[in-house]
This record gives structure tokens, C-alpha cells and sequence, in this order.
């Protein structure tokens, strides 16, 4: 609709500042601000408190996430969208020089309206794309972060943290952010099964007993194993990934099947996690008299407590898992090891 059209007319089909500030995932007061600041604010404003903003001016608020998310300050970046987008309503705003520079930590900033607290700013472009249920902002957002950081890296400064933020904004909202979470957590999951295409990788160990790796019957989270199936495909370690909620006997039928050098057990609460079926998993033997094989069990996540993880290896984290589970090969790769028959 042309700007001839009238104030009334664009009251109709611009955004409110509330709508827009979900749209972008931001707050509300985050948006009155850019208006104050940097005179980013909408073009058309009614009669009275009601202000409405148009196609362009959610063009500039987009662009304006977008810069500050990768670092910019906020001064330059509402001059950037000003220059791309043309300042609304010929209002003037404080000039600002110099480049759009990106800063690896910012604990200041817009909001995403999630709990992200102390993080690199990634993170909140993460959350932001997230919370507007931008697809293809979030593939493009993983796949750069995984190029340019590395996978470990990654997973632990920037998919944690946000996946962490969007599930505590779930648990307090209620039934909202359901989907948020849902599709960030799948394209998270995309994007770990794509690292054989995005790095460099170590030929695979060939004829090597492989790595498995499984949620304990309940367990449902699988991204931390979907990680860790990738770090380790990184270094050329053959693996076994089952998946969520694996039943106790389908996991010893995999385990005397393929005699593993290891099985990873992961748990998420307190709940799933098995000491018992750790303890059955690690009595499993197979091979010749004199020279019996057991798998190191490896139980992983925050359900294991001291007292559940007692008595097996503990790790902190995925590079913490990667150098354990990696050194269980040496430099002969598992040779000599005999398969269950």
C-alpha cells in the first residue's frame, strides 16, 4: 500500500512495536530505544500513543538485529540500515563513524528476549533468528560458525548455550517456544551431520572396533551424541550412534554384535541415568580364553552424578570425551582386538 493511502490505512497493515518485537526477538523497550537513540523508529505514527511501523522500517529493525547480533555497536549499525534503508519519516539521528567490526564477546546489547546472559555474541544472533523462526538465517548462522570455528568450539560456546537459553524460556512460558526449540534444535542436528562436508577429516580407521554410542532407555536428548559422533568422525574413529531411548537389550545385542572399544551412555536427568545397565554393559566380555575383551563405558551427561558415575571415566565435556575416547586407540588402531562371536 502507497504511502498516499493515508495514516489510517497504514495503522491497518503495519506492524505494532509488540508485534515487531516478537517478530525480531527482541523487547519492546529495545525498539523504543533504537527510536530515541538513532532514530530508528517508524515511518507512520497515528493519532495519539499508537505507532505502526511499515515494510520498511521492519526492514531496518532487521538489519539492525542483524548487524548488532554480529557484533557491531549498535550506533553504527543503526547508521548502516539508515544509509541501506533510508531513515523513516526524515527524522535525524546521531551520526556515528567508523566500520561494522565484530566483537567476540558482548554481555550488553539488544536482547533476544531469551536468558543468554554472559556469551559470544553469536549467540544472540542465534537466539534472535531462532525466536523469528528464521530457517535459513539459522542454517547459514551454523554452517559459517562451524568453518570458522571448528566444530568443538561450536558446539560449546555458541549451539549450547542458546540451546540451553531456549529451553529455560520454555519451561518459564508455559506451552510457547515449543517450535522455537524445536527448529533449532533441528537444524542444529543438520548441521552436525553435515560436518563430514564442512571440515577436513582423518581417514577412517579401517578394520578399528568402533566407538557406540546411545541414550539410556528414557533419554530422549541426542544432540550431545550427535556431537560427539562428529568429533570423533573428524579423527577417523569409527562409531555405532543408535540414538534416543534405546532399550537396555537392544543396546547389549549392539554391544556383543559389534564388540566396541568403548560405549558412551548418555543421560540428561537424574532419572535415565542406569548405574546397573552401565555396570552390565561393562561386564560384557567376548573373545578367546586368555585373551577376553571388555568396552570402557563411558557414562556422559549432567543425569550422572558422583555417585551414579562412580567407578567409571568421567568427562567434562566434548573435547574432554573426544581426547578419551580417542586415546583408546593409540597408534594401532585396535589391531589385535577380537570381534564377539
Amino acid at each position: 500500500m502507497s504511502a498516499e493511502s493515508g495514516d489510517d490505512a497504514s495503522a491497518v497493515v503495519g506492524l505494532t512495536t509488540g508485534a515487531l518485537a516478537r517478530r525480531l526477538g527482541v523487547s519492546p523497550t529495545t525498539l523504543r530505544s533504537w527510536d530515541r537513540r538513532y532514530g530508528l523508529g517508524p515511518a507512520v505514527r497515528s493519532q495519539g500513543r499508537h505507532r505502526r511501523w511499515d515494510p520498511r522500517d521492519v526492514a531496518m529493525a532487521e538489519e539492525m538485529c542483524r548487524l548488532t547480533a554480529t557484533g557491531a555497536p549498535p550506533a553504527e549499525a543503526a547508521r548502516v540500515a539508515r544509509l541501506r534503508f533510508g531513515t523513516p519519516g526524515g527524522a535525524t539521528a546521531p551520526a556515528a563513524s567508523g566500520t561494522v567490526s565484530a566483537a567476540a564477546y558482548r554481555p550488553g546489547g539488544a536482547g533476544s528476549g531469551l536468558p543468554l546472559g554472559d556469551v559470544r555474541q553469536e549467540c544472540r544472533g542465534l537466539a534472535r533468528a531462532a525466536v523469528r523462526l528464521d530457517a535459513p538465517e539459522l542454517e547459514q548462522r551454523l554452517v559459517e560458525a562451524v568453518g570458522r570455528y571448528g566444530l568443538e568450539r561450536t558446539w560449546e560456546e555458541l549451539m549450547v548455550p542458546t540451546l540451553r537459553a531456549v529451553g529455560r524460556k520454555w519451561e518459564s512460558s508455559g506451552d510457547r517456544y515449543v517450535e522455537v526449540e524445536h527448529l533449532l534444535s533441528w537444524h542444529v542436528s543438520s548441521t552436525l551431520r553435515s560436518v563430514p562436508l564442512l571440515l577436513p577429516r582423518t581417514a577412517p580407521r579401517v578394520g578399528a572396533p568402533p566407538v557406540v554410542l546411545a541414550c539410556t532407555p528414557g533419554e530422549q536428548h541426542t544432540l550431545p551424541l550427535e556431537a560427539l559422533t562428529a568429533a570423533l568422525g573428524e579423527r577417523g574413529v569409527p562409531t555405532r550412534t543408535l540414538g534416543a531411548a534405546v532399550p537396555a537389550e537392544a543396546l547389549l545385542a549392539c554391544v556383543r554384535r559389534t564388540g566396541p572399544v568403548a560405549v558412551v551412555l548418555w543421560s540428561q536427568t537424574r532419572s535415565t541415568a542406569s548405574t546397573p545397565l552401565a555396570r552390565h554393559v561393562a561386564g560384557l566380555e567376548w573373545g578367546p580364553s586368555g585373551a577376553r575383551r571388555r568396552p570402557v563405558v563411558l557414562p556422559a551427561g549432567p543425569g550422572w552424578d558422583r555417585r551414579a558415575g562412580a567407578g567409571f571415566p568421567h568427562c567434562s565435556g566434548l573435547r574432554d570425551a573426544v581426547a578419551t575416547l580417542s586415546g583408546l586407540y593409540g597408534d594401532d588402531s585396535g589391531a589385535g582386538h577380537t570381534q564377539p562371536s
